[in-house]
């Protein structure tokens, strides 16, 4: 009993549970926030949507919390961006400790699902390229506007930009710069490499000094950029882009876009890039149109990549769902994306993970909408399903963004967003693995049969 409480699978979900428990105890005394009384649910909230890097707040962060109360929301933000099995694992090869093959294979899978990569090295570049980032996204920061990024909020606003936190120390978020172009890029940029995942950087990295500094320039000695790697970033891309045309569209043809062009494109581009998990946001959500709100919910509820600070059921899912609706219309058996073709067993773990995805979505929204508008008609409740389905993909896919009613709901369903937040950034293929590694494996079959379906 105690090897499968303490196994790899589990590890994960103590560790964060350990962590949101600390912060929350912290965050729960007085200390930490002067600004007020902070109820120990609200503190759960708080600990957890850090720790998850979500963003949702029921609190103005900025000025509820005191510089300690900021620490730890800084620190937990840090821990949960880059995973604390990576710490961990980290702590434990730079102090000498011999680090077991299990460990070493559950690490290698939740980062990059390729155990045969070399650990410690690897680790070493995550925290490298992790605070490489946000050093000198908080340098720009400070830089472009010395007085909105002072030095404290330079580094708290880059470590949650390139965490995909999107927890900011203004309560109107980032709206005060809409459109502007540098502080927009900066956060884009932030947002992007943070939500790529730790191996897409690294290997892009390697080709592209490689490309710079290698010797001679023959093509045959330059290494070719990997399957996953391709498909992170054109996947991206594609979403990316969809997302500013959508999003430039709708908010222009209902009148709520700026009179200034590049203003209105910042702006559509900056909330298709949050979405992917960032929670940041430069408009107000709550006023955007149905048609944005919806393809913005679609954006993050895919999500990030593998190995990365965002949530979400990730791009290759999606890419591999889009794959396999296209290999059904054409008759494929196969399930092709690029040169390569997806098995069987990959493609029954997209299709649970999609499934499992959308139950505990629509568990949480219709766990909200009924304590919410249970009691009223669709005339009278018209509008707060969409804000209670988007409040919910939030949670789930650990993005932060909100149409305004976090602060106004009640401890049941602020626990409930939390419990979307935990699953959620540990993923529920992660949570169900767990699950089931406590049960005995059955040593029988029954006799198959098929049903009409359709």
């Amino acid at each position: 009993m105690r090897t499968k409480v303490f196994s790899p699978y589990w590890m994960p979900v103590w560790f964060f549970a350990g962590a949101i428990l600390i912060g929350t105890l912290i965050l729960h005394l007085d200390v930490s926030h002067p600004g007020g009384p902070l109820s120990f649910v609200d503190a759960l909230f708080t600990a957890t949507s850090a720790m998850c890097v979500t963003g949702l707040a029921v609190v103005d962060t900025g000025t509820y919390f005191s510089t300690l109360g900021l620490d730890v929301i800084l620190v937990l933000i840090q821990l949960g961006g880059l995973g604390i099995m990576t710490f961990t694992t980290l702590i434990i090869h730079l102090l000498g400790h011999h680090v077991s093959l299990t460990d070493r294979l559950a690490v290698g899978q939740s980062l990059l699902h390729d155990p045969s990569f070399s650990l410690p090295r690897f680790l070493m570049r995550v925290v490298a390229w992790a605070f490489s980032f946000e050093a000198l996204g908080a340098l720009c920061l400070w830089f472009l506007d010395p007085v909105g990024f002072g030095p404290y909020s330079a580094v708290f606003h880059s470590v949650s930009a390139f965490c995909n936190a999107g927890f900011s120390l203004y309560p109107d978020s980032l709206t005060r710069w809409a459109g502007d172009g540098g502080v927009n890029s900066v956060f884009i940029v932030l947002i992007t490499a943070g939500g790529l995942g730790f191996y897409v950087l690294n290997e892009c990295g390697i080709l592209i000094w490689n490309a710079l500094f290698k010797r001679g320039g023959r093509k045959s000695g330059r290494p070719r950029m990997s399957w996953h790697t391709a498909i992170v970033l054109k996947t991206s891309l594609a979403l990316v882009v969809a997302g500013t045309v959508v999003i430039f569209v709708a908010e222009g043809a209902a009148g709520n876009a700026p009179d200034n062009f590049l203003e209105h494109f910042w702006n559509a581009l900056f909330q298709s890039v949050t979405c992917r998990t960032a929670g940041f946001n430069t408009v107000d959500i709550g006023g955007m149109t149905n048609v944005s709100l919806a393809f913005m919910m679609v954006l993050m509820f895919i999500g990030g990549s593998p190995g990365s600070c965002a949530g979400g059921i990730k791009t290759t899912s999606f890419r591999a769902l889009v794959g396999f609706i296209w290999a059904e219309f054409r008759g494929w058996e196969q399930v092709r994306i690029g040169r390569f073709a997806l098995d069987q067993k990959a493609m029954n773990k997209v299709v649970s993970l999609v499934t499992m995805s959308l139950l505990l979505v629509g568990v949480g929204t219709m766990i909200l909408t009924s304590l919410e508008s249970g009691d009223s008609s669709y005339l009278m409740a018209r509008g707060e399903f969409i804000a209670d389905m988007f409040e919910s993909i939030s949670a789930f896919a650990t993005v932060g963004l909100s149409t305004g009613m976090t602060p106004l709901l009640d401890d049941f369903e602020r626990v409930t967003l939390i419990v979307l937040m935990f699953v959620g950034r540990l993923g529920p293929i992660w949570m169900l693995s767990a699950l089931q590694s406590w049960q005995t494996e059955r040593r029988f079959k029954v006799p198959t049969a098929t049903l009409p379906f359709g």
